[in-house]
């Protein structure tokens, strides 16, 4: 779904729906860029899309991303199937799980992601349609909505200190 923001007449554009945030921090922004018929007429910005390095400093997120993606089942796809598809070579796979195997603070999906930071949530997400993980995408998509936009616009980037 597509939103028109208030802009002169010969400026206007489609912007989607998922990239406006609710009301802003920053009373400098733009009044071009507030949507048009907005229930509260505040000002919204467009956030950045998320990278896994975001989502690593929300350890309730990173711990329910573990208890999906860690097991190891014949029929499940799971932290291996995403690093494989990212590139990780057999022989850095079974390193990885021997070196996290029996460890309670590291976890092989916690340390795929980490491999991967710099990497778009979106791109992880594209992973779980690929592999049918719906559980994990939901996860995802419920984060990116919900928590994204609040971290982003009141927390300080701690990956990129």
């Amino acid at each position: 779904m597509r939103m028109l923001l208030r802009m002169p007449r010969w400026t206007r554009t489609l912007v989607p729906k998922d990239f406006l945030l609710g009301p802003c921090m920053n009373y400098n922004c733009p009044k071009q860029l507030q949507i048009l018929a907005s229930p509260c007429e505040k000002c919204c910005c467009l956030a950045p899309p998320p990278k896994i390095s975001d989502l690593m400093n929300d350890k309730d997120l990173l711990d329910s991303l573990r208890l999906k993606l860690d097991p190891n089942h014949c029929t499940i796809k799971n932290w291996k199937n995403f690093a494989s598809r990212w590139g990780m070579s057999y022989d850095e796979l079974t390193l990885l799980e021997h070196r996290t195997q029996g460890s309670l603070s590291h976890s092989p999906t916690q340390e795929f992601l980490l491999r991967y930071n710099q990497k778009t949530v979106t791109e992880l997400t594209e992973l779980c349609r690929i592999y049918q993980r719906i559980d994990v995408l939901r996860l995802l998509q419920s984060w990116i909505e919900k928590d994204w936009p609040s971290r982003w616009q009141g927390e300080p980037n701690i990956s990129a200190a």
